[in-house]
C-alpha cells in the first residue's frame, strides 16, 4: 500500500503546474494534502476511483486539507476535537478497519515566534488527540508538521535555533510525541541521512542549493513497524515549495 503526502502551498496554483500529472503518476492509495488554499467549489477537482475527504479553513485562501483515497473509510473527523483548533482546516481524520490516517496541517509559529504559545497548546492537545485514537486502533500520521526534528533534519541548524519551525520548543514536542509510541518512519529507514529534505524557501536559491529542511513526514504508531516497507522524499517533483514524501508499508 503506498501512501502520498504533499504540501501543494495551494492547489488551485498547483493544479496549474501539473499536480494531476503528479498525482496519476505516483499512483498512491491514498494521497494527503495539505495547505490546500480553498474553499468548496473553488476547483473541480475528483479523480476515478477515489473518495475525496476534505476539511476548509473558515478564513478564505489559507490552509486547508484534504485525502483522496481509494479504500471508503468506515468514519471520517475534522479538527482534533478541540475547538480552539477547529476553524483553521488544519486536519482530517479517516477510519479504516484496521487503522486510523491523520492528514495534519500543523501552525506555523510564524516570524517572530509569535504564534508559538498557540503552537505549544496545539501540540498538546494533538499529542493527546492521536494517542487516543492510538488506544482503539494504530495511527499513520502524515503531513506538514512545520518542524525539523533533528539537526541532520535541517541545511543551516546553527543559524536558525529560534526561527519558527526549528526552536528547541518545537523540536521537543516532536520528541514527547515520538515516545509517546510512534515512528518516523523516513528515519526508521534512514537514521542517518543527510541533505535530504521536503521544503525549500522560494528565496535564494535554496532549491537549487537543496538549502532545505525536512518539515513533511509520516508517522505511525510504534506496532506499525513490522508491516513498514519503504520511505521515499520525492524532491524531484516540482510545484509548489514542499515536494511530496511517501510511506510503503503492507496492507492493513
Amino acid at each position: 500500500m503506498k501512501l502520498i503526502s504533499w504540501n501543494v502551498n495551494g492547489l488551485r496554483a498547483c493544479d496549474g503546474k501539473g499536480f494531476r500529472d503528479t498525482f496519476a503518476r505516483l499512483d498512491a492509495d491514498v494521497f494527503c494534502v495539505q495547505e490546500t488554499k480553498m474553499q468548496e467549489g473553488q476547483l473541480d477537482i475528483e479523480f476515478p476511483g477515489y473518495e475525496s475527504y476534505w476539511d476548509y479553513a473558515e478564513k478564505k485562501g489559507y490552509s486547508g486539507t484534504v485525502v483522496f483515497t481509494r479504500q471508503k473509510p468506515l468514519s471520517v473527523r475534522r479538527g482534533i476535537g478541540v475547538d480552539e483548533h477547529g476553524h483553521e482546516g488544519r486536519a482530517v481524520t479517516l477510519e479504516f478497519e484496521d487503522y486510523f490516517l491523520v492528514n495534519v496541517y500543523v501552525p506555523n509559529s510564524q516570524d517572530g515566534l509569535r504564534r508559538l504559545d498557540y503552537r505549544m497548546r496545539w501540540e498538546d492537545d494533538f499529542l493527546s488527540y492521536v494517542s487516543e485514537l492510538d488506544k482503539l486502533k494504530p495511527v499513520i500520521v502524515c503531513g506538514d508538521m512545520n518542524v525539523a526534528h533533528e539537526e541532520r533534519d535541517h541545511k543551516n541548524p546553527s543559524t536558525n535555533r529560534r526561527n519558527a519551525g526549528f526552536t528547541d520548543e518545537e523540536r521537543e514536542k516532536m520528541t514527547a510525541l515520538l515516545a509517546a509510541g510512534f515512528t518516523d518512519t523516513f528515519r526508521y529507514f534512514f537514521p542517518s541521512l543527510e541533505g535530504a529534505y521536503s521544503w525549500w524557501s522560494y528565496r535564494g536559491g535554496a532549491r537549487q542549493r537543496n538549502a532545505g529542511w525536512r518539515i513533511d513526514y509520516f508517522l505511525c504508531s510504534n506496532r506499525l513497524r513490522p508491516r513498514l516497507v519503504g520511505a521515499a522524499i520525492h524532491s524531484e517533483v516540482m510545484g509548489s515549495d514542499h515536494c511530496p514524501v511517501e510511506l510503503l508499508i503492507t496492507p492493513l
